[in-house]
């Protein structure tokens, strides 16, 4: 039974001492995971910035010179749902939400 006791001490310390010799393998998972997390937020501002210029090119202003454009044609359907909606107490709010309108065309239908 001692035998047994001491294979078992000894082969747990032969382990003990060979754990100093292998490779961390940890340590270069943290640093192939810390390249990939940087080269992403890298990536990512890019498309931010480029986003952002793209919204900045869309967003023309028209000229001086040019008149205000009209106001959108809004579909007879859409106005009757629009009115019974608000005659059945909705708010205008509430009603833009349930629609496609903006709530400023949603006040407009409802003052005409």
């Amino acid at each position: 039974m001692e035998w047994i006791t001491l294979a078992a001490g000894g082969l747990g310390l032969i382990l003990f001492i060979l754990s100093f010799f292998l490779r961390d393998r940890s340590k270069e998972t943290e640093e192939e995971l810390h390249e990939l997390s940087m080269s992403l937020y890298q990536e990512l501002y890019q498309l931010k910035k480029r986003t952002k210029l793209l919204e900045e090119e869309l967003m023309i202003e028209p000229a001086a010179g040019h008149k205000k454009p009209k106001p959108k044609q809004i579909n007879e359907i859409l106005i009757n749902q629009v009115l019974s909606l608000h005659k059945q107490g909705m708010k205008p709010d509430q009603i833009s939400a349930l629609s496609s309108l903006h709530v400023s065309d949603v006040r407009r239908i409802i003052n005409e």
